[in-house]
């Protein structure tokens, strides 16, 4: 029997805003000591940033999808750490539960910026279908995102009440009033991110190297501060969300080198920073028009991550 879509996104939104503000919590507290772990090695700092706090916020998620809804266990897991009941869950399963336990994790950990985010989302081999992001630091109570069917939302957490209710009480965006921005994220090119956002901007956009970037890239997209991003190689725990948000707002993601829309069929290991990745350079905007500046500016680009 099929799974069905409707009854898992259902349980995410009821089982998931806890758990990922509780998580969000526990890397804000943790984030105030040193925790700073060796076990990556890509030679890239924003990939190998790996703390206690990506280890601990797992271990929590995990354990509540566990033990919340029993039809989540029916979905695979790709977490991007390795701890947690990971095999519980079905490794042949139609849909995917995605985790990235603290995505930007080089600015948590050398504070040098407030925009990680504990996130999750689900999607099957050509879409994803829910997304949540949550940025324990973002404003003076932290921020959501979130994203299903034709919903997006975007806006300040309350802790006054849970955060389910909160994310229910919170308008959608309206996609006709979002502003209509140029700026483009870019990571993923190793030593190149910064030329090649030059190179973006010169093109008629405005590129932002990871270190330029206002924030986490969710929030900015959903909101309409930034368009989209342009990354090499990007890993499946957190790029798919910018793929279902540039959706829902009239846009895309695809590759660059022959315009197709990203699916999720073709993945590798990226053993130097123990992660999956798509492969190649994969372009998202919020309009065709975007995308195609994005395209024909990087489709001859190297699509190898390393050189060496």
């Amino acid at each position: 029997m099929s799974l069905s879509v409707d009854k898992v996104i259902d349980a995410l939104l009821a089982d998931t805003p806890d758990l990922v503000r509780w998580g969000g919590a526990v890397a804000k507290k943790l984030r105030t000591f040193n925790i700073a772990l060796e076990g990556k090695s890509s030679g890239n700092a924003n990939t190998d940033a790996l703390t206690l706090a990506d280890l601990t916020v797992q271990e929590l998620v995990i354990a509540g999808l566990r033990d919340r809804s029993p039809i989540l266990r029916e979905c695979r897991i790709e977490a991007e750490e390795e701890n947690g009941d990971l095999e519980v869950f079905n490794e042949n399963g139609e849909y995917t539960i995605a985790l990235d336990p603290i995505d930007g994790t080089k600015q948590f950990r050398d504070r040098t910026g407030n925009g990680y985010s504990v996130m999750i989302h689900l999607r099957d081999q050509s879409e994803v279908v829910f997304s949540l992001v949550y940025c324990p630091e973002d404003g003076p109570t932290g921020s959501w995102t979130l994203a299903y069917g034709e919903t997006l939302k975007c806006g300040p957490d309350d802790t006054s009440v849970s955060a389910g209710e909160c994310l229910k009480q919170m308008a959608p965006i309206n996609i006709g009033q979002r502003p209509d921005s140029k700026k483009i994220y870019l990571i993923g090119f190793q030593t190149e991110d910064a030329a090649n956002a030059k190179r973006v901007s010169e093109a008629g956009l405005e590129g932002f190297a990871p270190d330029e970037t206002p924030g986490s890239i969710y929030p900015l997209l959903a909101k309409g501060d930034f368009c989209g991003s342009l990354i090499h190689s990007p890993n499946i725990y957190d790029y798919p969300v910018s793929k279902q948000i540039a959706k829902i707002l009239g846009g895309n993601s695809v590759w660059v080198h022959n315009g197709e829309a990203v699916h999720f069929k073709e993945t590798w290991m990226d053993d130097r920073a123990s992660m999956l990745r798509l492969p190649g350079i994969v372009a998202t905007a919020d309009s065709d028009e975007k995308l195609k500046i994005l395209v024909d500016l990087a489709k001859d680009w190297n699509p190898v991550r390393y050189n060496d």
